[in-house]
């Protein structure tokens, strides 16, 4: 079976996290879907890219999250998490999965 790119895991974390939280109304459901996508991420990334690569898209990861708010106030929900979780998913194609 084919691997998932981490770009993919990340990226769907940011968005699945949201529709979660959204969806259900349970913002803690949504956090889990967010920590379980970056950890899987996290050990791809480690595994592809080495451990300060992993720290730094982990950083990416979380600082997306936490901008994709302010940015929601300017462009709307979905826009600012898809933006975010498009530009997690270059810098992980960009310094992992693209080594894979």
């Amino acid at each position: 079976m084919a691997k998932i790119p981490a770009a993919v895991v990340a990226a769907g974390g940011l968005v699945g996290g949201y529709g979660v939280a959204r969806w259900t109304k349970k913002r803690q459901l949504g956090g889990v879907v967010l920590a379980v996508a970056g950890a899987a991420a996290a050990r791809q990334w480690r595994e592809q890219a080495g451990g300060k690569a992993a720290g730094a898209l982990t950083v990416a990861y979380v600082a997306a999250f936490a901008g994709s708010h302010p940015l929601a106030k300017k462009v709307g929900a979905w826009p600012a998490v898809f933006g975010v979780a498009g530009a997690v998913a270059l810098a992980s194609w960009a310094v992992a999965d693209r080594r894979a």
